[in-house]
């Protein structure tokens, strides 16, 4: 490849990775180097399950770092292009990514995968087999979200549409969660894609370790019921639904984590306005097995400064975490987050800075007491998908510093969940004064160069009021409430309904 000195560095961190022997993902072990040698067709065994707040994959521990890449079977539904859905599962699996999150779902328009109400295109039904199946040649797992909130590819609108085709009285969109006609429409849209037997595979979508988990909806939100109520009836009807169908695979909601009235106090840590959310409520279902965040702080405080976007990210991180470990009891995931090139005064380190920042807070979260699994940059395309461009698109063949920051997390969350995996050996010795920090020991002695708070490479490097007690939290635990209660909430905008730009259309280019 022509660029090949380009990739030196992250060639380097993904031999290093090769030569840790590691067997977390369950893939090849054959050398895949970023560009240069096209993976061996690896074989993905067992279903992805989780224990209280750990996710496991054939009872060890399983982290990952992952992507998201929304615009797959809509790009395989024409042959012609399928090569950029290869080309992006082959440079992610050489950067490490294990984790691929995707649409299921194309409501009505151009290349739809359901034309009307249970009437679908089979070709686009095809190219969903493919996108599958070239994810479980390359190693990487699916989350397959099933409808979106938004307009794009269809979603509540498209619902609502259908439900005026039919003579049900609709008055806005809000009436996905609530109409019995709707409801039942995207129940038959569930059962259709669970149900699909591939093509390629020959095997049955609900029965494919391929696919690590379903969501319900991406992104939802209420206007209507700013309480979380509405969407709280619609989730565990729907995840009851789908458990009813598939038990195997995991399950979550689409969040992107704003807080409701379960816990009004909570509310202050959103971006100064609710969408019809309740972090805590929706997430409780019995039959949602994990939570998930999305973090777009160059969206949602536009026009403050990036160190003020950071701290709220890193708090946003911090809160969410410790929730769902001490109230949810599930694992985490940090489904969405990315920086627009759009953005004023946008570089390239600015934007691999923020990368950083989350994933060394998604590594210290995973390392000092679990519950975060991983995370998934928004988003990963292939070379001349221009129309696919939002401001956060990322072609790891054309941006190594930000594909070498990508590479490294996977190095990372690799090696780290070698180690979790790893037998441990006890040790009756004396616990030499260097493995005490703040008065305690530390939990991971291996690694107490990483025992510090969320906080980047700022000025605030020491809180040293995370003191004592013979019950006090875990040292990062602790170093994360001192993160929060001295960095106070920003000042909001005064807008409130700031939202991630529509993800665009194929047939845009046209217009």
């Amino acid at each position: 490849m022509s660029n090949f000195k380009s990739f030196s560095m992250l060639s380097i961190l993904m031999i290093l990775l090769k030569l840790s022997c590691l067997s977390f993902s369950q893939v090849s072990t054959e050398p895949k180097f970023f560009g240069v040698v096209s993976p061996a067709t690896p074989t993905l065994s067992g279903f992805v399950t989780t224990k209280n707040t750990q996710f496991l994959l054939n009872g060890a521990p399983f982290l990952f770092n992952g992507f998201n890449s929304y615009w797959m079977m809509h790009i395989a539904a024409n042959p012609d292009e399928r090569d950029k859905v290869s080309e992006v599962f082959h440079d992610a699996s050489a950067a490490g990514l294990t984790v691929c999150r995707t649409w299921a779902f194309t409501d009505g328009g151009d290349l739809a995968l359901q034309i009307s109400p249970g009437v679908y295109d089979e070709r686009v039904f095809q190219a969903l087999d493919f996108v599958v199946a070239e994810a479980q040649r390359h190693g990487i797992r699916l989350i397959l979200s099933l409808v979106n909130n938004y307009n794009d590819y269809g979603g509540r609108a498209q619902y609502a549409e259908w439900g005026k085709s039919a003579g049900v009285e609709i008055k806005n969109d809000d009436d996905f969660y609530t109409d019995a006609t709707l409801r039942q429409y995207y129940k038959n849209h569930v059962m259709r894609v669970l149900s699909r037997v591939s093509t390629i595979t020959k095997t049955a979508y609900k029965d494919d370790p391929t696919i690590m988990a379903w969501e319900l909806i991406n992104e939802p939100r209420c206007e209507s019921d700013d309480t979380g109520k509405t969407i709280q009836a619609w989730v565990q009807e729907m995840a009851t639904y789908v458990k009813s169908i598939d038990n195997k695979h995991l399950l979550e909601i689409g969040m992107e984590g704003f807080y409701g009235d379960s816990i009004p106090e909570k509310k202050q840590i959103n971006p100064g306005y609710q969408v019809g959310t309740d972090f805590i409520s929706n997430n409780l279902v019995r039959e949602i097995d994990f939570a998930t965040i999305h973090a777009y702080p160059d969206i949602w405080l536009a026009g403050q400064t990036e160190y003020e976007q950071l701290v709220f990210a890193q708090r946003w991180m911090a809160t969410h975490w410790i929730d769902s470990k001490t109230i949810l009891r599930k694992p985490l995931v940090f489904s969405e987050f990315g920086k627009s090139n759009k953005d004023q005064g946008y570089t390239i380190n600015g934007r691999n800075l923020f990368l950083n920042t989350v994933y060394r807070s998604i590594y210290n979260f995973a390392i000092n007491g679990g519950s975060v699994g991983g995370g998934l940059v928004w988003q990963i395309v292939a070379a001349g998908m221009e129309t696919y461009y939002d401001g956060y698109e990322i072609v790891l063949s054309q941006n190594p510093s930000t594909a070498g920051v990508i590479a490294g997390q996977s190095l990372k969350m690799a090696v780290l969940g070698r180690m979790l995996n790893a037998p441990r050996t006890p040790y009756f010795g004396r616990v030499p004064r260097s493995h005490y920090i703040f008065g305690h020991k530390k939990a991971h002695t291996h690694h107490h160069h990483h025992n510090r708070h969320l906080n980047h490479n700022h000025q605030n490097n020491r809180h040293g009021a995370v003191g004592g007690g013979s019950d006090h939290k875990s040292t990062v635990e602790a170093n994360n409430w001192a993160f929060l209660h001295h960095h106070p909430q920003p000042a909001w905008p005064s807008h409130h309904r700031q939202i991630k730009p529509s993800l665009p259309r194929e047939k845009k280019m046209k217009d």
